[in-house]
Parts: structure tokens; C-alpha cells; sequence
């Protein structure tokens, strides 16, 4: 069940990120749109309304999921760059997801404001220099969050829930 859950493993990062580290993280973030339209080309409604596991969300759930997260991650940024180590505000992704327009809406909404965010984004990531990517953020329930940090762990985010989709469609031969 836990390789249905995490089907990349979970991110974890110890230490100082090598700039090699970072344009990969960048790379990753910059294609995850691209990716998550091929992960869901051509599925059925039947299909997005199938759990990615037992419990899980719907397939449609995950891409509105991920458009809500790097929204929120997108704003964090922001936030941490223009003040000195803001405290954020989380949110409950998981009332999120239950939320009509997360349950019904097409993920073709979801696909073209990630598409517009990410390219936002990625200018302002590759505007970022040392300095300003060591700034952070405090999350109430984690802490101190670095962005440079912050950049990987949103890579993986796209990457873990695009596998999500990925791993389920090979499962059940879509």
C-alpha cells in the first residue's frame, strides 16, 4: 500500500544544495504541467473519477490538488522574499479536495492554470540569486523552510502526485 502512496518515495534533503541540485529541482518544476496533461491524456471521466489507491483521491482530485499546492507554494515565495521570514499559513488540503470543484470540475481548468503559473513561476525562480534563494519562510507545523529547499520539495511534489497518476494507469492498463 505504501508504494501506492508514495510511489517515489517521500522527499527528504539534508545538508547544502548544489546549484546542479537546484537547476534539476527547476527543470522539474518548469515540465510538470507538460507531464500532467500527457499523465491524463485521453482519460475517460470514468477514469479521472478512479482513486489513485485504495482511500485515496480521484485521479481529477490530484490535479486540482496540485494546482492548489503550487499556488500556495507560488505565494510562499512571494511572501518570503518580500518579508522578512513570514510565518505562512498552512491550509487543509485535504477539505480542499473535497470541495465540489475539486471533485467535479474538468481538469483541463486545473491543466492551463498550472501551465500559466509555472511559467510565472519559473521567471521568478531563474531571477533568484544565492542570497535570496537562502531566504525562508516559517511554516507553524515544520518551521523554517528555505526556499533554495522549498524548490526541491515542490519538484518532488509534481513528480509524486504526476506518479500517482502514472503508476495507476499502468496498473489497470489505461
Amino acid at each position: 500500500m505504501e508504494e501506492f502512496r508514495y510511489p517515489i518515495g517521500t522527499f527528504a534533503h539534508e545538508g547544502s544544495i548544489s546549484d546542479q541540485e537546484l537547476q534539476l529541482w527547476m527543470q522539474d518544476i518548469e515540465t510538470a504541467p507538460s507531464r500532467l496533461r500527457a499523465a491524463v491524456a485521453g482519460l475517460t471521466e470514468t477514469q479521472l473519477d478512479t482513486p489513485y489507491r485504495p482511500g485515496g483521491w480521484t485521479v481529477r482530485q490530484v490535479v486540482h490538488h496540485i494546482a492548489d499546492s503550487h499556488i500556495n507554494s507560488y505565494t510562499r515565495f512571494r511572501l518570503a522574499l518580500t518579508e522578512d521570514e513570514p510565518t505562512i499559513r498552512p491550509y487543509y488540503e485535504e477539505r480542499w479536495s473535497e470541495l465540489e470543484d475539486a471533485k467535479t470540475a474538468p481538469v483541463e481548468l486545473s491543466l492551463m492554470l498550472l501551465e500559466a503559473l509555472h511559467g510565472r513561476w519559473m521567471l521568478l525562480l531563474r531571477s533568484l540569486n544565492r542570497e535570496m534563494l537562502s531566504r525562508s519562510f516559517i511554516h507553524p507545523e515544520s518551521g523554517s523552510k528555505r526556499l533554495d529547499w522549498n524548490v526541491g520539495n515542490y519538484a518532488w511534489h509534481g513528480n509524486h502526485h504526476i506518479a500517482h497518476i502514472t503508476s495507476l494507469r499502468k496498473r489497470m492498463g489505461w
